[in-house]
């Protein structure tokens, strides 16, 4: 029997809305070329949250837990049990003018809650987007995203919270 507390970690991807992009772009009207008037909005859609599934920490020091975007695959390390479930890498699309070079940010660590009071942290998020992402013909590109989630000591609960991205226009 393992002497640490159970785990459970589901992380909700945030939705974000054309206009809360445009808040955190440049200029008057974030989505057009100088002179390009009539380019879509870019508007992203989270098919799937990351989810990191269940886990128990067998003592004070903690561990981590992977999720690579590439293959949905969960490493475990530390003093970290898996305890099975279905964990998977976040997915998303985004729409917006066929053709376009676009830009994708993520912050670099997120901090996850639970309702007893204790907190993790996903540290090095990533996508499996190339280095140049561009919407396709159709104005779509489908992404996955993933990270590594730290256990700091004895915590417990569901941890939940938000990843903001954001998209423009190169």
């Amino acid at each position: 029997m393992y002497r640490g507390l159970s785990l459970s970690f589901l992380l909700c991807a945030i939705l974000l809305a054309p206009q809360q992009l445009g808040a955190q772009a440049f200029g008057s009207d974030p989505f057009t070329r100088q002179g390009d008037t009539k380019a879509r909005p870019l508007n992203i859609e989270i098919r799937s949250s990351l989810d990191f599934s269940r886990a128990t920490a067998t003592g004070a020091n903690g561990g981590s837990i992977a999720i690579d975007p590439n293959s949905g695959m969960r490493t475990v390390s530390g003093n970290v049990v898996d305890l099975g479930g279905s964990p998977f890498a976040g997915s998303a699309v985004i729409t917006g003018e066929p053709g376009r070079a676009i830009r994708i940010e993520m912050p670099s660590t997120i901090k996850l809650s639970s309702a007893t009071g204790g907190s993790v942290e996903i540290v090095d998020l990533r996508t499996n987007l190339s280095p140049a992402p561009r919407l396709d013909i159709y104005g779509r590109l489908e992404f996955a995203f993933g990270g590594n989630l730290l256990i700091k000591g004895n915590v417990s609960g569901q941890f939940r919270g938000r990843i903001p991205i954001t998209a423009e226009y190169e």
